[in-house]
Parts: C-alpha cells; structure tokens; sequence
C-alpha cells in the first residue's frame, strides 16, 4: 500500500509541475504550483517529516503561492502568443535534455544509492530542537539560497509582467 501511495503522489506531484511549466494562463499555473506543492507535503508525510509538510503547506503553499496569485492578479497578467524559437533557446534545451539523460542514465546504470541499516541512521527529525539545530547550521546556506531564488522569481515575475506604456510610439 505504501509503495502505491508514493507513486500516485509522484505522478500527482509530476502532473502538477508540468501543469506549471505548459499552462497558459498565469492564475492556473500558480493554482498547479499549489497542487504540486501539495503532493509534496503528501510525500514528507509518507516519510513521516509532518513538520516539514505541515511547514511547505503553511509557508510555501499558503504564503508564497498565494503572494504569487495577488502579483498576477495586481499586474494584470494575461497569456499572450507565444514567441518563435530561436537558435539559442533550440541550443540550450538541447543541452538541458541531453543532461537530464546523461544522469538518468548514470543513475541507472549504478543502481541506487548505498542505505545504511536503520539502527546506524542518527535519529534527527524525530525532536523539533535537532531538526532546528540541523536546519541552522548544516543546511543554513541551502534554505538561504532558496529563499534567494524565491524574491529572484518574485522580482522576475513583477518585471516580465509591467507594461511599458512610452514604447507604443517607438514603433
């Protein structure tokens, strides 16, 4: 049963991404973002981290997508025609799907990962103060490079959506 959970959550959860990435409309890609944010906190419960689903649903699901809803829905976003393909966005998806099968194949062909027996795991997320020790020093520049990247998308979504009104009369 357990095995069947992870792979409906993961084809949820995959669903949902390229929801985000092939929609049109900018509102239904935030509401897909959600869902898939959502099958991923259905993930950490199966490997019972509640505080981490409980915290991607409060903070990323609640927070972010709803501030990325209020900026779409304040500049006026509308889904326009798409523009043509050009050399280099032809080159660089090249490159990208050549990588992804390079590690695709790669993790293949080497099988998964070496797991230690359960007893040898040190026990980190059972206590909410190891979990914070762990999360403030071990991984303190992850969560920061994150959350870097997440004004970077917010700035970028603010920039790419703002009208310009004085180049109508460039033309």
């Amino acid at each position: 049963m357990s095995d069947l959970l992870f792979q409906l959550f993961s084809i949820f959860t995959v669903a949902c991404a390229l929801g985000v990435v092939f929609n049109k409309n900018a509102v239904a890609s935030a509401m897909c973002l959600l869902l898939s944010l959502v099958g991923v906190a259905g993930l950490f419960v199966m490997l019972d981290a509640f505080l981490l689903a409980v915290l991607l649903v409060l903070v990323y699901a609640g927070a972010v997508v709803a501030l990325f809803l209020f900026i779409i829905m304040l500049l006026d976003m509308q889904g326009g025609d798409r523009k043509k393909f050009t050399k280099a966005t032809i080159v660089s998806s090249v490159i990208a799907a050549g990588l992804l099968v390079t590690g695709l194949v790669g993790f293949a062909q080497h099988g998964q990962v070496e797991t230690l027996p359960a007893s040898a795991v040190p026990v980190v997320g059972n206590s909410l103060r190891a979990y914070a020790e762990q999360l403030f020093t071990v991984y303190l520049l992850p969560v920061q490079i994150v959350g870097f990247l997440l004004l970077i998308a917010m700035l970028g979504v603010i920039v790419l959506s703002k009208k310009f009104e004085g180049l109508d009369d460039v033309k």
